[in-house]
């Protein structure tokens, strides 16, 4: 488990208790669309809301398996930040539904999912622990079935807050990668796609064995990937992640 998955399962946990006792402030909490002007903090609350046991425990079980891997990853504050923008573009998206009350953290989640196939598109996810899809193929079902939901307004799901969560995703992931700090000072100091032997020699400092599991699998990603495709066809976030460890 990673510190932010933790607290975030945590957190949907002690809030479904709590709004069991005290339901009117589940209520007061609740995103509804239409009221965002006047209540403009649901945007965020309804992340932790959830309908029933069934609904908390779905979620929070996506959450469990693709949350850490992905925190891993991006570090803490990033995942947050991703978390959150995919919950807050799920609301956003919902206006089109603006009196249907909205719970769940589906929104935030179907962000988590989109960024889990973008780094690992090739991944098998067991569908029902038995049928055997690719991240990347799981995430274009996912996307249609929620077009398709949305536009046909079916079942009393939330579709457009999962078509947000990944187009929040989506962009925030893109935008991030594109901007981020690291990757602007390295295409101010360095030919785009090229890394000085100084920084392959550090790269290879790092010691694997003092880092944690998810860390160590990405860390062995990485530099299998320089072994087979060569430090040009790094991403931006695949140095920063070398840089991060190479500099503790």
């Amino acid at each position: 488990m990673t510190p932010w998955v933790t607290r975030l399962l945590l957190a949907n946990g002690a809030m479904f208790l709590f709004t069991q006792g005290f339901p009117g402030v589940g209520w007061a909490l609740a995103l509804v669309p239409g009221l965002i002007p006047v209540r403009p903090w649901t945007v965020v609350t309804y992340m932790f809301l959830h309908a029933d046991l069934w609904h908390l425990l779905f979620n929070m079980m996506g959450l469990y398996f693709f949350g850490p891997r992905l925190e891993g990853r991006l570090g803490t504050r990033r995942f947050m930040a991703l978390y959150l923008v995919s919950g807050i573009a799920g609301a956003l998206l919902s206006v089109f539904t603006p009196r249907a009350a909205i719970v769940g953290a589906s929104g935030a989640l179907f962000g988590v999912y989109y960024g889990f196939a973008h780094f690992w598109p090739r991944d098998r996810i067991f569908i029902w622990g038995v049928i055997p899809v690719e991240a990347r193929v799981l995430v274009i079902i996912m996307t249609v079935l929620a077009l398709y939901g949305g536009m046909t307004g079916g079942g009393g799901v939330a579709h457009l807050a999962h078509l947000g969560g990944f187009l929040g995703g989506f962009l925030y992931l893109r935008l991030s990668e594109r901007y981020s700090p690291a990757a602007r000072f390295r295409a101010q100091m360095e030919p785009a796609g090229r890394a000085s032997a100084g920084d392959i020699a550090r790269w290879r400092t790092i010691r694997p064995e003092a880092m944690h599991p998810v860390n160590r699998g990405e860390y062995d990603r990485v530099m299998q990937k320089i072994a087979e495709l060569g430090v040009a066809n790094l991403t931006p976030a695949e140095r920063a992640f070398l840089d991060r460890f190479s500099a503790s």
